[in-house]
């Protein structure tokens, strides 16, 4: 069964958080899947990864390509995954089920802890994954480094 890691962002800004999620996703050989709400507020994201630091390549692609298979990380709006996605990345609030959290080898909910609405979205899914029985793990990076705070 699947475990859901929630990120609680309140030091670093998602880029840097997500970008450091992926170099571990894909150094476990995931295909991964980054899932938005707005196509672009993910179009800005893919040019901030293209634009990351010099030492981390993070092959990805915008779906809609002629290419989506192919993509090692694909960014997109929609609850499928044309690249074969083993690895979920939820951002903006974009919604994971439990049932696609209990099929994935890892799926990160990574959401704005100064942003009112982006923790009530969290909340709301945390809820979802006990009342569900899938297992959740919370992460808080307010000490400056990240640590679990709860589990279920």
């Amino acid at each position: 069964m699947g475990v859901a890691y929630f990120y609680h962002l309140t030091q670093r800004p998602l880029v840097e958080t997500l970008t450091m999620l992926l170099g571990k996703a894909r150094g476990a050989g995931w295909r991964v899947v980054i899932r938005g709400t707005d196509a672009d507020l993910l179009a800005q994201m893919d040019v901030a990864l293209w634009r990351g630091a010099d030492d981390v390549f993070l092959p990805h692609g915008m779906a809609g390509g002629a290419h989506d298979v192919d993509q090692p990380i694909l960014l997109t709006t929609s609850i499928e995954a044309a690249n074969g996605a083993t690895c979920v990345f939820s951002i903006h609030g974009a919604n994971v089920s439990p049932e696609e959290v209990t099929a994935a080898d890892r799926v990160c909910i990574l959401f704005d802890g100064l942003d009112d609405a982006a923790l009530n979205a969290a909340r709301g899914q945390w809820i979802k994954m006990k009342e569900a029985g899938v297992g959740a793990q919370y992460w808080s990076e307010e000490s400056g480094r990240w640590e679990k705070k709860a589990e279920t």
